[in-house]
């Protein structure tokens, strides 16, 4: 089992990331979007151990629920953060659809697989509904970018090309990449068999909450369009 990381062994961690950004410079790259995610990460994950451990001792309801949409909230506004179209309308139909695929397949997991008892147990709820909503946000963020890019952008390859990464991730896994869950449990001393079983059920709920809240998403463009093409047709007398 390795050791606790003492903050200034974390700090070691920073150095290939410095000597990326010098470079990125040094070749002329913008490194500004670089620089902030990676100060909002610091931040971010600095501040989320302390609120985990508050949110961890809760045992209600309401708390985990209330996590959970802000949670949903964020990431549909990160979504669309690279989109040219912004209407509340849009923000809507990601929301919606981050909530459904992303809450069918997550309480699939909580009430089918791990049969969670209290279901909303803060300390596996939280961090299953952080992996599953990153992902439903990251292939929509995609499907937006390709369909704003270019106009006669067919939906079918939207969803093609969204759905890359996580599609990617399933062929690599086990034989180019170790995924961080099970790394983790492997480092915290739980058999690698057990920790495989942990990762398949991840991936299972990456790959289905991404793609059903692509399908989800995609449907709701469709009535969309739909009705934009009734609302424009001339009224026969």
């Amino acid at each position: 089992m390795a050791d606790p990381i003492s903050l200034p062994r974390l700090a070691i961690a920073l150095a290939p990331v410095l000597g990326l950004l010098i470079w990125l410079v040094y070749d002329g790259h913008s490194v500004r979007t670089s620089v902030q995610g990676l100060a909002r990460m610091l931040i971010q994950l600095s501040l989320v151990g302390y609120i985990l451990v508050f949110l961890f001792k809760s045992d209600q309801a309401w708390v985990s629920l209330a996590t959970l949409s802000v949670m949903m909230l964020a990431a549909s506004a990160i979504a669309i953060r690279t989109s040219n179209k912004r209407p509340l309308r849009r923000y809507a139909q990601v929301l919606t659809s981050v909530a459904l695929g992303g809450g069918i397949s997550l309480a699939t997991v909580i009430f089918g697989v791990l049969n969670v008892d209290p279901w909303y147990s803060p300390q596996i709820l939280i961090p299953l509904a952080g992996m599953t909503f990153s992902n439903c946000m990251n292939a929509l963020s995609l499907a937006i970018e390709r369909l704003d890019g270019d106009t006669d952008s067919d939906p079918d390859h939207a969803v093609r090309v969204a759905l890359i990464p996580i599609t990617n991730s399933l062929y690599a896994v086990g034989v180019v990449s170790i995924p961080g869950m099970m790394t983790g449990q492997v480092l915290a001393g739980v058999s690698p068999l057990i920790a495989a079983r942990y990762q398949i059920m991840i991936m299972c709920l990456i790959f289905s909450s991404a793609g059903l809240s692509l399908l989800i998403f995609m449907r709701l463009q469709r009535i969309e369009r739909r009705a934009k093409l009734l609302a424009s047709e001339p009224t026969k007398n």
